[in-house]
């Protein structure tokens, strides 16, 4: 299983910054004994490898090698390898930059590194969707303010009916925070992407085609926190969660 993780805005919400918004210290760990920062990016890899991903792909920019020194210091439970995104041009391209990698595995999981949610092991419920009869499944949470994001709207079966992306008057508060993917589906979405000349940047609109092409996404509920540390009050609001001695715990990372 491969994790995507798309890293190479510019951050520009947050700016001026003297390394990438990935990097930003959040919590903290335990290492031998004394307490650590932990990177907002790293709960993202956590998550990953706790639900079985053995490679991750880190898609960044040229001007964001401290990922690379950063990442390189430790060792993780999973292969972290980087691709290269030239020019800032949204999501979907990011996601695709990895996709020469990505098809070769059954299953594909996709996060965003500027985020941190819970619970830890939120994508398993959203796997437990290709086991069933999703092409690809979100994992919703719920927001205050879903119109800075990409809200839901579902039935009471869990499939998707529509994506409002960053709708003003979003009808939703569930919002998706974390997408799996089996590799075929991955590869079709990739096409679907090029077949529309690839002028979708945000992804909430090139699942809308998908959806309206005849393909299935499956969402869950089974979200509960979702902090975006991509802005300044999100940065706050996860300090403020994060400084729980509860979270703080021993460097584990082949175990994660």
């Amino acid at each position: 299983m491969i994790g995507i993780i798309p890293a190479a805005g510019m951050g520009q919400r947050i700016q001026p910054l003297g390394c990438s918004k990935e990097l930003l210290p959040v919590g903290s760990r335990l290492v031998d004994g004394v307490e650590r920062p932990k990177a907002v990016a790293e709960y993202l890899v956590e998550r990953m490898i706790a639900a079985g991903a053995d490679q991750i792909c880190m898609v960044i920019s040229a001007e964001k090698t401290d990922l690379i020194r950063y990442f390189a210091e430790r060792q993780y439970a999973a292969e972290i390898f980087y691709v290269l995104q030239q020019q800032p041009q949204g999501l979907c391209d990011a996601l695709f930059r990895a996709h020469p990698f990505a098809i070769h595995h059954q299953r594909i999981l996709i996060g965003l590194p500027d985020t941190i949610w819970f619970p830890e092991n939120g994508y398993r419920p959203a796997l437990s969707l290709l086991e069933a009869s999703a092409d690809l499944g979100l994992l919703l949470f719920p927001v205050a303010n879903p119109s800075v994001f990409d809200a839901v709207i579902s039935d009471e079966h869990g499939y998707v009916q529509e994506i409002e992306v960053k709708r003003l008057s979003a009808r939703s508060h569930w919002v998706w925070g974390a997408v799996t993917s089996s590799g075929e589906a991955f590869h079709n979405l990739k096409l679907l992407w090029d077949s529309r000349h690839r002028q979708d940047q945000y992804l909430g609109h090139l699942l809308n085609a998908y959806i309206a092409a005849g393909n299935t996404v499956r969402s869950i509920c089974a979200g509960e926190i979702y902090m975006d540390v991509g802005t300044l009050e999100g940065y706050h609001q996860a300090l403020n969660f994060l400084r729980d001695p509860g979270f703080v715990r021993p460097e584990n990372t082949r175990a994660a």
